[in-house]
């Protein structure tokens, strides 16, 4: 899958109930996103950690949905023991996980890796993760291996930054940003277009090089 590309409007069957994906995406944003199998380790965590963080995706307009290769009934009888070990997810299991058992759904959206992408008995997914926009655009992949966890502060930090330059597109997010510090002011931005577009303030930073490239503020919002 390539950054910018529509996701399709594919089917599935899910713990929630049949699923269009365009019908039940609506007008928010998506978090899609695989894990190897059900009744796993690492899974139970990840799965329990995004539960448990549903109301913050709510609160920025974003609906999650899981995905793997295993069985409808597999999935509803894990959800049970991802509850019992996250016990602070809360209220009912939030959000819904696509069964894909002939990982047609899996292929087409590249979540299985290449060693095994041919082999029936060995093709679970990786850890895929796709951040989609109200436009069914992917605006953001992160591909982990079976062996690493996600990092759920990290999904909820990407998102704001994608959102708040789709806000302000004259602005990029620098390494390790969060809400409410300093972002970049993008090249492509005049010097004499600075006093209109942040009133607040910029501050340049000198380089060595004797070009000001580097222009950041706080006044965004």
């Amino acid at each position: 899958m390539r950054l910018g590309q529509v996701i399709p409007n594919f089917k599935a069957n899910t713990t929630h109930g049949p699923m269009q994906f365009y019908d039940w995406q609506d007008n928010s944003w998506i978090v899609l996103f695989s894990h190897p199998a059900d009744f796993t380790p690492v899974c139970t965590t990840e799965l329990g950690r995004i539960a448990v963080h549903d109301p913050l995706f709510k609160k920025r307009g974003v609906k999650i949905l899981a995905h793997s290769c295993d069985k409808l009934q597999s999935h509803t009888d894990w959800v049970n023991d991802i509850k019992s070990y996250c016990r602070d997810i809360p209220g009912d299991f939030p959000y819904p996980i696509i069964s894909d058992e002939k990982r047609e759904l899996a292929v087409l959206l590249d979540m299985i890796d290449e060693a095994n992408i041919n082999n029936e008995a060995e093709a679970t997914t990786v850890r895929a993760l796709y951040i989609i926009d109200p436009q069914h655009k992917l605006r953001l992949s992160m591909l982990y291996p079976q062996s690493t966890g996600r990092n759920v502060d990290e999904i909820l930090r990407v998102i704001d930054s994608l959102q708040l330059v789709d806000r302000n597109p004259n602005i990029a997010t620098p390494a390790n940003w969060t809400p409410g510090e300093k972002v970049m002011i993008l090249p492509t931005v005049k010097d004499e277009e600075l006093s209109k577009l942040f009133p607040g303030g910029v501050d340049k930073v000198a380089m060595p090089s004797g070009i000001t490239y580097v222009r950041t503020t706080t006044d965004y919002k």
